[in-house]
């Protein structure tokens, strides 16, 4: 199919096509047409009077979100020039204008980039670099986070975005792009620190929604979606965004949501389905809210691995059955899970229907159930990196490896081990080691340092930093915690800080980081949540 693209940055950026790994349509419900502008397709359905998506102090029905997300594209192809294929940026946090602009850049034809709302300008800058956008629409409150060479429009209030957006009528024609013409970069953090893009297309967005949206955890019409993860990580956006509009259903977004106002915002609007992290249910125990989840249907977990312990302590004190699942940016979305009386606590689960998984060697053999081996997976999603220079790694054999070491068992049911490489998981968020190492080598203080993750109970990790002082430099452990939050987002910060006289090297020089991660806390440590 021909694609709409005029600007052809996407497109020109692909990896080779033997590099891409094997996308497989095995269910019905994958099969769509060559032409397909997934925005539409979102909007498509309820009746224009049913509600919609609250936040903010916004509430809007279906018809309402359709005409806000209509005007975006209008103001965007006419008052700002974009044509399809530009690139368009979007800096919020979680409420109904951020939705609406995700929604009308795809009407016009764009190639949206949702980032977090706690990137500093530096980390956004590295966005830009890469994705090259045309424009960025900025809430009014987050634009002193962008770069200042940026074409930057406002919105949210009395902004110009919003006032440009009240001045027209809404008559505005969808795109007709392309299923396979590229819908959004989603940025992943790798062990480089270098940011990457990876590719989804149009069809992407529906396919995730219709496997495990759809099939999993069973999004209906009438459920009340609320969740934490940001709208920027792929799990957010089909959790808050893809899936309940798929199925018609009401969104309550939560700006800032502490476990604590998340359990609140359940009962307060009589919440059915949540996504956070296994960190957030945790919390929400510890500070004696489960009684506000008492309305949920469905829990979904993902971000990080579930402790079997914690799935049993939320299913004790509430009486739920966490949805455990693992997905990657790459993937877009959940690709191994399971539900209700299929779940097994501490598995992961299974394949989701429309996805196929397997845990293979180095040579893209399968390994013999019980045995530790690399997570792969092949599905109507997959990895396409922009300027694919990683593309060879993730994707083998046609298959995408993940980066995590998983078991089988004789069921079906893959079980986490570990991650592969060097990727610090933490309270659901993904974060590079090495990109923390170059902020506190920024400090006139530090002559060395090196950054691993350390097992921690209430996040499955937390970044550590190893320092070695420069002679004389009088350093304390909360100086530099301060330090590092304010060059890049709070939650990367190390919350363990250890001075050491040399780092652990090999005999060529390389820090031996897998040391460290051994290492037994030493007095003087720092640990999680002082010094903040």
């Amino acid at each position: 199919m021909t694609t709409a693209h005029q600007d052809t940055f996407c497109h020109d950026h692909m990896p080779f096509r033997g590099e891409w790994p094997e996308f497989r349509f095995d269910l019905p419900e994958l099969t769509y047409p060559g032409q397909l502008n997934a925005a539409a397709e979102l909007l498509a359905g309820p009746p224009d009077d049913k509600p919609c998506i609250s936040g903010s102090g916004m509430t809007w029905n279906y018809g309402e979100l359709r005409r806000h997300a209509t005007n975006v594209a209008s103001v965007l192809a006419d008052d700002f020039g974009l044509v399809p294929g530009n690139r368009v940026l979007l800096h919020g946090p979680n409420e109904p204008w951020l939705v609406a602009c995700w929604l009308g850049v795809l009407l016009a034809g764009g190639v949206v980039v949702t980032t977090m709302p706690m990137l500093r300008a530096a980390e956004i800058g590295a966005i830009v670099e890469v994705a090259q956008p045309a424009i960025a629409l900025c809430h009014r409150r987050f634009t002193d986070a962008m770069p200042v060479d940026s074409t930057v429009v406002a919105y949210a209030g009395d902004a110009e975005l919003t006032a440009r957006c009240a001045a027209v009528d809404g008559d505005f024609t969808p795109v007709r792009t392309a299923a396979d013409d590229v819908a959004l970069l989603a940025f992943t953090s790798g062990t480089t620190g270098r940011p990457k893009a990876t590719m989804h297309v149009h069809r992407d967005l529906l396919a995730i929604a219709d496997t495990f949206g759809g099939q999993v955890v069973g999004i209906e019409p009438s459920d009340v979606v609320v969740g934490s993860p940001p709208i920027g990580f792929t799990y957010g956006l089909g959790g808050l965004v893809v899936f309940p509009l798929r199925a018609g259903a009401r969104i309550e977004l939560v700006d800032r949501p502490t476990p604590e106002r998340l359990a609140d915002a359940v009962a307060e609007h009589g919440a059915t389905v949540l996504f956070t992290a296994p960190t957030a249910y945790r919390a929400i125990l510890a500070a004696g809210k489960a009684d506000r989840l008492a309305c949920l249907r469905r829990a979904v977990s993902a971000g990080e691995p579930l402790p079997a312990d914690v799935w049993h302590a939320v299913h004790r004190a509430t009486g739920l059955k966490l949805i455990d699942g693992i997905g990657s940016t790459e993937m877009l979305h959940v690709f191994v899970s399971a539900a209700d009386d299929d779940i097994r606590p501490g598995a992961t689960g299974r394949a989701v229907p429309g996805y196929r998984v397997a845990v293979l060697d180095d040579d893209g053999n399968p390994v013999p159930d019980g045995s530790p081996g690399h997570l792969a997976v092949q599905g109507p999603t997959g990895c396409r990196y922009l300027s694919g220079d990683r593309q060879s790694h993730y994707v083998r054999h046609g298959w995408n490896y993940t980066g995590d070491i998983y078991v089988r068992d004789r069921d079906g049911y893959f079980t986490y081990l570990a991650r592969s490489d060097d990727l610090i998981v933490s309270a659901g968020y993904k974060i590079s080691g090495y990109e923390v190492e170059q902020v506190l080598l920024g400090h006139p203080g530090v002559a060395e340092c090196a950054v691993v993750g350390r097992p921690d109970y209430e996040r499955g990790s937390v970044v550590a930093a190893y320092v070695v002082p420069r002679p004389g430099a009088a350093l304390d452990a909360a100086g530099l915690q301060q330090f590092a939050k304010q060059a890049i987002a709070p939650y990367k910060y190390p919350r363990v800080v250890e001075f050491v006289s040399a780092l652990p090297r090999t005999s060529t020089g390389k820090v031996q980081r897998y040391v460290l991660r051994n290492r037994p806390a030493m007095p003087g440590t720092v640990p999680e949540g002082q010094g903040v």
